[in-house]
């Protein structure tokens, strides 16, 4: 066996990790900041919101859209509970910044995928298979200002989220080589912590939205308002 075959077997690894980590990582942050993005149409009033964010040009683009988002999230939760189940917590006995950052992106990581688990059902399938047709504003505004839980599982949702993305793509960055050094970690530290207020912002900014409009269509009446 030549040298380049015999070295192929241990640069797969390496390869198929990174390849890995980045179809888990560069989708999911783009379809969240965009989903974000759309969902702050909510302060230009109903129609603009279901045109942003439940509006699709054509059924394939719809299909796509969840495929492109679903698949990532599949993939990236079946390798995060992988970790999960090897991870030990050691914070009492290393008690710093860095490890106190490690157990809230996996205690992070178990808050978003519970609420995107919920979320992907409750306002993107059961809707479209169930009703026949997407989430209307008037719905979710209405649980937003006047159901308690939905409205605390969203802000508690996003932000584990927002973190959970934003102190990822730090790890990212070290399984690709991009941070050499403790010393360009921290100085990437800054980066991270604006990016992580700048998501909770766009995502609460929504909420906001969604909460204030619910305040003019009044509570549901007849039924109970469920998230």
């Amino acid at each position: 066996m030549s040298t380049e075959a015999a070295a192929l077997p241990q640069k797969t690894p390496l390869l198929q990790s990174r390849l890995g980590s980045f179809l888990a990582v560069v989708p999911l942050s783009i379809w969240v900041i965009n989903h974000l993005w759309d969902n702050l149409a909510a302060f230009s009033g109903g129609a603009a919101w279901q045109s942003s964010v439940t509006t699709y040009a054509h059924p394939f683009s719809q299909a796509l859209a969840f495929l492109v988002s679903l698949v990532p999230l599949i993939f990236h939760t079946g390798w995060g509970l992988v970790r999960l189940l090897s991870f030990r917590p050691n914070n009492l006995a290393y008690n710093n910044y860095g490890n106190l950052k490690y157990l809230l992106q996996r205690l992070s990581a178990l808050g978003a995928l519970a609420f995107l688990g919920a979320h992907i059902w409750k306002a993107f399938l059961a809707p479209r298979l169930l009703n026949g047709a997407p989430e209307a504003f008037d719905d979710i505004a209405r649980e937003m200002r006047f159901h308690g839980p939905t409205l605390v599982v969203y802000l508690l949702g996003t932000l584990a989220t927002a973190f959970h993305l934003a102190n990822g793509l730090q790890g990212f960055g070290m399984a690709w080589g991009i941070f050499s050094s403790e010393r360009s970690m921290r100085r990437f530290e800054p980066v991270v912590i604006i990016l992580f207020l700048v998501l909770l912002a766009m995502a609460w900014g929504s909420l906001y939205a969604l909460y204030q409009a619910g305040e003019a269509l009044g509570p549901r009446t007849g039924t109970q308002i469920e998230m």
